[in-house]
């Protein structure tokens, strides 16, 4: 496990912003739940009247940066745990290991989970023998595992980021996808083309996946879609509209009978939400849920707990590196017409 102490200005930020420049005048609305590892991509749950966190596991891995993020070498899930908001942070170790999947070769990135039946499962982002990344899912009989991975990943399944979505009827979604080092602009129709290109500004922006599991919660059901972001007018959004577009991150919780869709734009690190009908959509655009992080990431999830809303996301503020990150939480506000209330990470 790797240590690392606090700083006495852990309060000031002296990292740099998503654009790249130094920021020492703001402080952070919250600090980081943990100091010992670097943690990053959280995904929030409760289970057992705990909040579960599964978030990436950050390490230096000695590789060299690249746009398509392969010094994001990450190769376990660790999860944390905590009754409360604001108290005691319980990390449990490592759930599982990328050696302990048989199909893995590098690269462990964002997990979720999701609890049916008196099983556990982690869903995990990882890439194949081919360098192709492909969604795995392990079990375990206890939130915080250890958990055992499926001999194979998810049939059909690709990308990266899964968000695994429990409806009120039970019904379970799987939403996924990110382009760049995700790869997403690589599939077309399902298809896996190598030679696959980002889009260019005046077309339109790749789109999130989203496959419905079946009642073993392993597998597909019926074949993956594409799920349509729009704006007002109901049009679909352009890659140059990349301060609203969809890059990574998918996130799905349910409001007032409403189905809300967050993400992350990306290069313009934005964490924005659309609102729609069901859990196919279409999304229709409402806003920001939370400005610019410090580091090059955002990613997020939201849950409730105990009758109030809470954002958890990750910056930089331990390391000042983009590849090495924090998980944090702040309370997340609906206004009385469903929307949501931005949230500015530094004060």
């Amino acid at each position: 496990m790797r240590q690392m102490l606090l700083l006495p200005f852990i309060g000031i930020l002296v990292s740099i912003t998503a654009f790249g420049q130094s920021d020492t005048d703001k402080k952070p609305i919250s600090q980081p739940l943990v100091s010992h590892i670097y943690t990053a991509d959280p995904s929030a749950h409760v289970f057992k009247k705990r909040i579960y966190i599964y978030p990436s596991h950050d390490i230096e891995a000695g590789i060299k940066q690249d746009d398509d993020g392969s010094h994001f070498g990450m190769q376990d899930y660790r999860i944390l745990s905590m009754k409360k908001i604001g108290g005691k942070v319980t990390d449990h170790g490592v759930a599982l290991d990328i050696k302990d999947v048989p199909w893995a070769k590098r690269q462990m990135w964002a997990p979720d989970a999701a609890y049916k039946n008196g099983i556990y499962y982690l869903y995990f982002p990882v890439k194949d023998q081919d360098d192709i990344f492909r969604i795995g899912v392990a079990t375990s009989s206890k939130p915080e595992g250890p958990f055992k991975a499926e001999p194979a990943p998810i049939k059909g399944s690709y990308s990266i980021d899964p968000c695994v979505f429990q409806d009120t009827d039970g019904q379970a979604y799987m939403y996924f996808g990110g382009i760049w080092g995700g790869q997403l602009q690589r599939w077309t129709n399902n298809q896996y083309d190598g030679n696959g290109k980002l889009k260019k500004g005046a077309e339109t922006a790749c789109l999130p996946r989203i496959a419905k599991l079946g009642s073993d919660m392993k597998a597909f059901e019926g074949e993956v879609k594409e799920i349509k972001i729009i704006d007002e007018k109901g049009n679909l959004f352009t890659e140059s509209q990349n301060d609203k577009r969809f890059f990574e991150a998918a996130w799905v919780h349910k409001y007032n009978g409403k189905y809300y869709l967050s993400y992350s734009t990306g290069d313009t690190h934005n964490i924005c939400y659309a609102i729609g009908d069901n859990p196919y959509g279409p999304f229709t655009y409402k806003g920001i849920v939370l400005k610019p992080v410090l580091g090059w990431t955002s990613h997020h999830s939201i849950v409730e707990y105990k009758g109030k809303w809470y954002l958890f996301y990750h910056d930089v503020q331990l390391s000042g590196k983009t590849h090495l990150r924090n998980v944090k939480v702040t309370e997340l506000k609906y206004n009385a017409d469903g929307s949501i209330q931005t949230i500015e990470a530094y004060k």
